[in-house]
């Protein structure tokens, strides 16, 4: 099968175009034909190997985190789907490898696409809208009434994450440069900060929640809009030992873990809120979910642009050099 791998770690010129096996199909697997799959800036740590030294892939590694297409294989123990079903899923981070013409995914991480969507905007969601739902729903666990910041609103995880705070009752504030403040308004964010304006730190303030998507200075600023007892969960920040130890690391990969995340805990902690990592997590169950939600228009894609399945390095360039104007960048099969 055609695949966008790398054989090492590195930069932009290190995907190539390759040819792989066909995937082995377990019994509990599906082996899905890939119609589309998007960009998420995981990819790029991932080529340049960020990640290397807590999610050691065997090389060459096959690239791509989300995906939409159609069953072509079930295994023996398969009982949720069949040849034919149009699926979309987040494939488990052992798994990955989406910009392929074909994947193996265990069935419990897989979802019937919805109906309303193409397979372009279908493969746009699963990465950032899991992202949004263990952020929000599990972690944050957001209630009616509480008050939730959400960075990068027009972003790919920033479109999804405002209209699912929103419909677990929250008041939504969200960061975003002056020619987006429009999307992001009718998103639903209730507060609309124009970061290039604006210090948002200056201005918001008695926050239950920040989703933080930027790390750096902003996930810092961000303990400043929290009242005690609240949370910034960051996406981009430093991973701290829980989830060191989500991973089976062991003690030496804990302890850095907690050393990386060691200041911003401490201001945290001085600040009487909390600071935790997210790195998310194949759900089927959870997209499932989420399905009813897109069906309904409650939580709607935003799809930047669709590239040629054989223009992924372009797609990858597009996305790293900040180009998408808002939402999601995919590639699609001919």
């Amino acid at each position: 099968m055609k695949t966008f791998m790398i054989e090492r770690y590195g930069d932009k010129a290190d995907v190539q175009a390759g040819e792989m096996p066909d995937p082995q199909v377990g019994s509990d697997d599906v082996l899905v034909r890939i119609h589309a799959a998007s960009i998420n800036p995981l990819d790029l740590k991932l080529r340049d190997g960020a990640f290397k030294s807590v999610l050691p892939y065997r090389l060459p590694l096959v690239l791509g985190n989300d995906l939409a297409g159609v069953v072509v294989e079930v295994g023996a123990a398969v009982t949720r789907f069949a040849v034919g079903d149009e699926v979309y899923a987040r494939p488990d981070k052992d798994r990955i490898g989406t910009f392929a013409e074909l994947i193996a995914v265990h069935q419990d991480d897989v979802a019937i696409k919805p109906a309303t969507l193409t397979m372009a905007q279908a493969a746009s969601l699963p990465l950032v809208a899991l992202t949004s739902w263990q952020a929000l729903v599990e972690r944050a666990q957001v209630r009616p009434g509480q008050k939730v910041l959400i960075h990068a609103g027009a972003g790919g995880v920033g479109t999804i994450a405002i209209q699912l705070a929103k419909q677990l009752g929250a008041h939504v504030a969200t960061t975003a440069s002056t020619a987006k403040l429009g999307l992001v308004k009718e998103l639903g964010a209730d507060v609309v900060v124009d970061y290039k304006q604006q210090a948002f730190e200056t201005v918001l303030d008695g926050y239950d929640v920040v989703l933080d998507t930027l790390g750096g200075e902003t996930l810092e600023k961000s303990l400043r809009v929290l009242k005690p007892g609240g949370k910034v969960i960051s996406i981009a920040g430093p991973p701290d030992a829980a989830f060191a130890r989500e991973l089976g690391a062991n003690a030496i990969v804990r302890q850095l873990m907690n050393a990386l995340s060691f200041k911003i805990r401490r201001s945290a902690k001085r600040r009487d809120v909390t600071y935790s990592f997210l790195f998310m997590k194949a759900s089927g169950d959870q997209l499932r979910e989420l399905t009813p939600l897109v069906e309904t228009g409650k939580i709607r894609p935003v799809v930047d642009s669709v590239f040629p399945f054989d223009q992924t390095p372009q797609a990858l360039e597009y996305v790293e050099k900040g180009l998408a104007k808002a939402g999601k960048v995919v590639v699609a099969m001919p």
